[in-house]
């Protein structure tokens, strides 16, 4: 059974505009020009042709790619104040054994940017923190080795 692709509302949306604009739209411009480059040079030996060919390829994974997330998207649900433990969808504010403060939202992979502190609940953290309460701490191991996050706040 595949894995559920967790995917707020908005993000659902996204993936879904993103998907028609390369059935309807991308698809046929390159389509057009693997038409294009064939009638003015052939198919061998020619740099627009493979580049062509290497580009729809791309756009046919990216179609089936969102189509494979679309379909097994499982909304999270808009929670609105406290919750009693982290789960997917929620706001964690943190201390690092360092003392700083940090703050993350708990997303699936689809649409998780660590720049904007959105993680993914697969990622080390994300995986770490789920579960735990607050005052509970989560050791997780990363790249950089082992930090210890200790839960201030859920939303």
């Amino acid at each position: 059974m595949p894995q559920p692709m967790y995917l707020t509302p908005q993000g659902l949306e996204n993936l879904k505009a993103e998907l028609d604009h390369l059935r309807t739209v991308r698809r046929q411009d390159v389509a057009g020009r693997i038409h294009e480059s064939r009638e003015h040079g052939g198919t061998v030996d020619n740099a627009e042709y493979d580049e062509a060919k290497n580009e729809l390829a791309f756009t046919e994974g990216r179609i089936l790619t969102l189509d494979h997330i679309i379909n097994n998207a499982q909304i999270i649900k808009e929670h609105r104040g406290k919750r009693r433990s982290v789960e997917v969808g929620c706001t964690v504010t943190v201390v690092n054994q360092k003392g700083d403060t940090l703050q993350y939202t708990i997303t699936g992979t689809s649409e998780a940017d660590p720049a904007q502190g959105k993680i993914s609940n697969v990622s080390p953290i994300g995986q770490g923190l789920l579960g735990k309460r607050v005052k509970q701490t989560a050791e997780v191991t990363v790249p950089a080795g082992k930090i210890r996050l200790e839960i201030l706040a859920i939303e």
